[in-house]
């Protein structure tokens, strides 16, 4: 065999194979994201982050993964013609042609080890990248017009939100181009190899009847009807699968729940029912687990079956002629090899289906999520602008998600300096009204005027702190400031036992009482000095005199800045200039209060 000639023929094969790969790949995708359903969930998810316009360097990752898969095609040839080679020496006890042999596989052997190192690296170094912009993408869009609350507000709420971003994206990622990529090897062998075993195949008597080109016919009917079982077997594992990611969100997200209630839960010696709660969950994981391992060894034991017969399917074929001495040894190995190659590429979608069912679902729910923000977005928001520090209303409705009426044609205007003491029954609308205001509260219609952005700052009852150091949980949402006015703010709260602990990182919301974290938040308005300041029952875990110290120091250090408080206790009417009473029914009334 000429090698010279092989190596020639594999350069214009493995460029007009990577022609015609990019423009028959282009073609599939452009009609499958147009005319399925998964290929339009499939482009809708890849490509913001794929898109050429954004960032070339994605494209040309894919276009080298193309190239380099093609050219492991091709090393298949070569290897089932040095193997037909190999062989044939040794039948002939060719010694010469036998250790030449050697010498080519030790080539070959090279270039398969380069190819395959190369492209491992690439694949890789593409799906981190692919994976960070796509996560990237997806937080941000979770993030922006704050999503992440808005979208409690939808019909339909989805499960696990943390994780589709975090494990249903990198399942996404790697799977796309491991099914990809396994699809066009396997359409490229399939065409290549089943080109040679055309050569390689003889006539084959069936019932008297001469079939020309048998091994080909034969292969194709072969796995035809393997992949037909094999999809009548395997179809369950799509909802198995989809089902297991939920319930192990679902079980993960009981665990962190107990973590995060931890303290509640002891107070109540809540243990047996928290324990009910998770072995009842836990149970759905090891019942669908079932379910998936007795359907995956009904799949696997039928693939093995079919991938064993397969070994010996062409033997039994060929020997006949082998022994009939119209083809030599090496023949006959060659057309193993060559049907073992064929049989693989049409069984591709039989042997992956497992994995085919794993994406599909992991399809399913990115989309689920993709289609969550796209519909919280599309939620109805409250006119809104901005008119220096003031803060006003005009002709406010406010209702249920089931549309009851909680406020009608609500109207008042403060000037920048006052104040607004808003009280009622609970469950009259206190917190919603202050939603609405923040702009979080989908079910309103009228107008908001208040200042934007960091000029308003909402303190809750149960404040924020973030993961970090004491000071960023201070000064949040802003960066960490630096500098005397921090530990001032903390001494000014009556929390001048923390001022030494600003740099130290802990899990604070743990370890500060419910009245020191309401404090704390009153540091932050001091430090960030907004123009407007809304108070939702913010004093609540403070004793009386703490309330009255907190006010006090919000009214004597930030006199410009307009209160907006929430609270039932009667001593807050000290420090406020108007009352709002929500009376249920949509009913209000607005009073001033003496100075």
């Amino acid at each position: 065999m000429d090698w010279n000639n092989q190596l020639l023929e594999s350069l214009l094969w493995l460029g007009k194979a990577f022609a015609i790969s990019l423009v028959t790949m282009t073609a599939i995708i452009v009609w499958l994201s147009r005319a399925t359903e998964w290929g339009r969930q499939v482009r809708r998810l890849a490509w913001p982050t794929l898109d050429p316009r954004r960032n070339w360097r994605p494209l040309a990752s894919i276009v080298l993964i193309v190239l380099l898969t093609l050219l492991a095609v091709r090393m298949n040839v070569l290897f089932s013609f040095w193997y037909n080679g190999t062989y044939t020496a040794m039948q002939t006890l060719d010694a010469s042609a036998f250790w030449a042999m050697m010498g080519v596989f030790g080539v070959l052997a090279t270039l398969h080890v380069a190819r395959a190192l190369v492209n491992a690296y690439v694949r890789q170094a593409f799906l981190i990248r692919w994976r960070q912009a796509l996560t990237e993408h997806f937080m941000q869009r979770w993030l922006d017009h704050q999503t992440y609350f808005r979208s409690q507000y939808l019909a339909q709420q989805i499960d696990n939100p943390d994780q589709r971003i975090q494990q249903d994206i990198d399942q996404f990622v790697q799977s796309t181009l491991t099914l990809s990529m396994g699809t066009l090897n396997a359409v490229v062998s399939l065409i290549t190899f089943t080109l040679m075993l055309w050569t390689l195949s003889g006539v084959l008597p069936v019932f008297g009847i001469e079939i020309p080109r048998a091994m080909v016919f034969l292969a194709y009917v072969y796995v035809a009807i393997a992949t037909v079982f094999a999809v009548w077997i395997g179809r369950p594992l799509i909802r198995l699968n989809f089902l297991n990611e939920r319930y192990n969100a679902d079980f993960r997200y009981a665990l962190i729940r107990l973590r995060e209630y931890g303290e509640n839960i002891a107070f109540y010696r809540g243990e047996k029912v928290e324990q009910a709660t998770l072995i009842g969950r836990f149970a759905s994981v090891i019942q669908n687990m079932w379910a998936m391992l007795f359907r995956s060894l009904k799949l696997q034991g039928f693939n093995l079956g079919v991938s064993q017969l397969a070994v010996v399917f062409p033997m039994i074929i060929q020997a006949p002629r082998l022994f009939a001495k119209e083809i030599q040894l090496g023949d006959l190995m060659q057309t193993m090899e060559a049907f073992g190659q064929v049989q693989d590429a049409l069984s591709f979608f039989r042997s992956s289906y497992d994995e085919f069912a794993t994406y599909r679902a992991v399809l399913v729910r990115l989309s689920g999520f993709t289609d969550a923000i796209e519909q919280t977005a599309a939620l109805p928001e409250i006119r809104s602008s901005s008119d220096g520090a003031r803060l006003a209303v005009a002709g406010l409705t406010i209702r249920s998600p089931q549309q009851a009426l909680l406020l009608e044609g609500l109207d008042f205007s403060l000037p920048g300096g006052e104040s607004l003491l808003i009280r009622g029954p609970s469950g009259v609308g206190k917190t919603t009204l202050l939603r609405t205001l923040a702009g979080l509260w989908p079910f309103a219609e009228g107008e908001v005027i208040r200042p934007q952005g960091s000029e308003a700052l909402f303190l809750s009852q149960r404040p924020y702190l973030p993961l970090g150091s004491l000071r960023e949980a201070l000064c949040y949402p802003l960066p960490a400031m630096q500098g005397e006015a921090v530990a001032d703010a903390l001494r000014r709260c009556q929390l001048a036992h923390l001022a030494d602990r600003l740099d130290e990182v802990a899990d604070w919301s743990r370890i500060l009482s419910l009245g020191e974290q309401q404090r704390l938040a009153i540091g932050r308005a001091l430090l960030t000095r907004p123009a407007v300041i809304f108070l939702d029952e913010s004093s609540s875990a403070m004793d009386e005199g703490l309330e009255h110290a907190m006010y006090s120091l919000l009214r004597e250090a930030l006199p410009q800045t307009t209160l907006v408080s929430v609270g039932h206790r009667s001593s807050l009417r000290a420090f406020h200039q108007h009352a709002l009473s929500l009376e249920g029914a949509g009913r209000w009334q607005l009073e001033r209060l003496s100075a």
